[in-house]
């Protein structure tokens, strides 16, 4: 049996794992994580089966490569991943598997867990089954009784032309018996991120989020607010591993813990900490946090066991706006954070959005200006796009603030494009004021020649030159 879990190709670029699907300005590629974690589960579960986890982008690789291979291979089952602004293209490779196979077509992510039925209909017999959420065993299971979906929690199929959804799936509790992702099957080099040291290589430590942002996919369409931890052993165990892996990312790189929030358990990430030093590890790592989520000890206890940067959503330079998407942090939080990570000399990554209910011209100026203020390391802004399944969502359909609800409008040509309209701001002005604040951080004469100086190896020369370009050549795209 031969079953191919594959990041299908859309337009050039694009990375489907974060979370707003799109071509970023910045050309980030993130390796296909989820699927490498179900593509795990099924080499430890399903014996005697051919598994190949295959990522069409990494490899930029097309449709008609995608076509020669399940032509060639003849699989029995092929995974898809699925996305809003590629979900039209995702469903034109189920139908390529049909035309050149027999394969049963089973499709994952976010866009097909919010829209199972309608995707389904939509991809009129060329997709057998859509996992609804997390989907590590889904998978699993769906291929073990395929001639018996009924019996699959978690799903949605078509019977007698009908969509049919089954019981809902539980989260996964004890995320210490799910095995390392299996990047064996992948070229971990081929990732990048110019915010990121090179090379760098995912770990995701905890699931789910006990915030509340109205925009934010994840928690809300696939992992739930419950946040689910792994042990540290489990954790620095698959540290250990990835470096057999990939010895480069000692050479230089660095881990970048994708948890929403790494250290929304503080105790937890200091033990995390400990455990990195008690091994003499002698790694770099980054992580996602947030501003009123951290105190001075575990600070320092980072540093020492290598993190390098905090990565943060700040999101918006007006307190009224962060009160709307239901951040649930203050300006001055976020001011006293910058002293206190300046202090234990981390550098901080700075995450904004432009776009969010209550946003006007006005307001997202003070963001820029807050931005500009806070002293980052480096910074990135996103226009606010609304993915079915959030509260975001629903609140713009409700206020009839959608520009189109038609899919495949969801980006430019591939790149990250706002699909809202307000009356205090329209979407035209929302992509300037993202690209303003991305020229006012960046094209400064003082933080080009801090680029420039504060280099420390080859690697980081390629890093920095490489995004450089990546972001340069979007603008004069542009």
């Amino acid at each position: 049996m031969k079953i191919f879990i594959i990041n299908e190709p859309f337009v050039k670029d694009f990375c489907r794992t974060q979370r707003w699907a799109a071509r970023t300005r910045g050309r980030v590629l993130r390796a296909p994580d989820w699927l490498a974690y179900a593509t795990a589960v099924l080499e430890r579960d399903i014996l005697d089966a051919d598994i190949r986890l295959y990522d069409f982008p990494a490899m930029n690789w097309g449709k008609n490569k995608f076509r020669s291979l399940i032509r060639e291979e003849n699989p029995d089952f092929v995974v898809l991943d699925s996305t809003t602004p590629s979900i039209y293209s995702d469903i034109e490779c189920a139908r390529i598997v049909k035309e050149e196979s027999k394969a049963k077509v089973i499709m994952v992510g976010p866009h097909v867990s919010v829209l199972p039925e309608e995707t389904l209909l939509k991809a009129e017999g060329t997709v057998d089954v859509a996992c609804i959420g997390e989907y590590d065993y889904t998978v699993r299971d769906v291929i073990k009784n395929i001639k018996t979906l009924e019996k699959v929690d978690g799903i949605c199929f078509i019977k007698e032309n009908n969509a049919v959804r089954t019981g809902k799936r539980e989260l996964i509790e004890n995320l210490d018996k799910l095995p390392f992702p299996a990047w064996e099957h992948l070229d971990l080099m081929k990732y990048f991120d110019g915010g990121k040291l090179y090379p760098y290589i995912d770990m995701i430590s905890g699931r789910g989020c006990p915030n509340r942002c109205i925009f934010c996919l994840w928690p809300q369409v696939m992992h739930g607010f419950k946040y689910r931890l792994r042990s540290p052993k489990n954790v620095v165990d698959e540290i250990e591993r990835d470096i057999e892996l990939c010895p480069q990312v000692l050479k230089g790189g660095e881990f970048f813990f994708e948890d929403d929030t790494f250290t929304v358990d503080k105790n937890r990430a200091v033990l995390i900490c400990e455990e990195i030093l008690k091994r003499n590890l002698k790694i770099t790592f980054s992580v996602n946090g947030r501003v009123d989520s951290y105190d001075k000890d575990m600070l320092r206890m980072m540093k020492r066991a290598g993190c390098r940067e905090i990565l943060v959503g700040f999101e918006s330079g007006v307190q009224e706006v962060l009160d709307k998407m239901h951040k649930g942090i203050t300006l001055e939080q976020s001011r006293k954070f910058m002293e206190n990570t300046k202090e234990a000399k981390i550098q901080v990554h700075g995450c904004f959005v432009i776009g969010l209910p209550g946003e006007t011209e006005e307001t997202a100026r003070k963001t820029i200006d807050f931005a500009m203020s806070l002293g980052l390391d480096t910074i990135q802004y996103s226009g606010a796009v609304p993915f079915p399944g959030t509260d975001f969502f629903n609140l713009c359909e409700n206020e009839n603030w959608l520009l189109t609800k038609e899919w495949d409008k969801w980006l430019d040509a591939g790149e990250q494009h706002g699909v809202v309209s307000y009356p205090t701001i329209s979407q035209d002005k929302i992509n300037y004021y993202v690209d303003l604040g991305l020229k006012r951080f960046y094209l400064r004469p003082s933080y080009m020649m801090k680029f420039l100086l504060n280099t420390h190896s080859k690697s980081d020369l390629y890093r920095k030159f490489r995004g450089a370009y990546n972001y340069f050549s979007y603008l004069f795209k542009k």
